[in-house]
């Protein structure tokens, strides 16, 4: 996978502008970078799509032969406990909601308490920089194909 998402509108890289700091904080454990990038990424309802489609294509890369329950148990498990190394403000129920988004399976009528957009922002970053280090390719590469899918989706519906 390689791509840019340097061509984009103002307002969509402005996104991958914010994720990719948020990102990078969560990998470097920088909790006040992180802080204020997600903080920005709350703002756009947007960067939600973005990034659960970056963490589905990250999860289908790193799972080729399809996701089975003990797969998912193991990528959450795995987020968060290294998260709770660097972060208190861990919910695994986030977490958790974020890959059921992701992969398409999570209704949040269905849940009693469902996550709100800050704590979606708050968890994603993580969920994604969990998942970056398993699959070794750079972000930049999920973006551009998370933002030429959603292009083809926008374009076809």
């Amino acid at each position: 996978m390689t791509g840019t998402w340097r061509h984009l509108p103002a307002s969509a890289r402005a996104i991958a502008v914010t994720a990719t700091a948020a990102v990078a904080a969560a990998q470097a454990r920088d909790a006040q970078a992180y802080d204020e990038a997600v903080a920005d990424l709350a703002v756009d309802e947007r960067s939600g799509l973005v990034l659960g489609t970056v963490v589905r294509l990250l999860l289908e890369e790193s799972h080729p032969d399809g996701l089975a329950g003990d797969d998912i148990r193991q990528v959450l498990a795995r987020c968060v406990q290294d998260a709770t190394r660097w972060r208190r403000d861990v919910d695994p129920h986030v977490v958790l909601v974020l890959l059921a988004g992701a992969l398409g399976v999570y209704d949040p009528e269905a849940d009693d308490a469902p996550p709100d957009a800050s704590a979606l922002a708050r968890h994603a970053p993580l969920l994604v920089a969990d998942l970056l280090a398993v699959t070794g390719a750079p972000l930049d590469d999920y973006l551009a194909a998370a933002f030429a899918e959603i292009e083809r989706t926008e374009r076809h519906d």
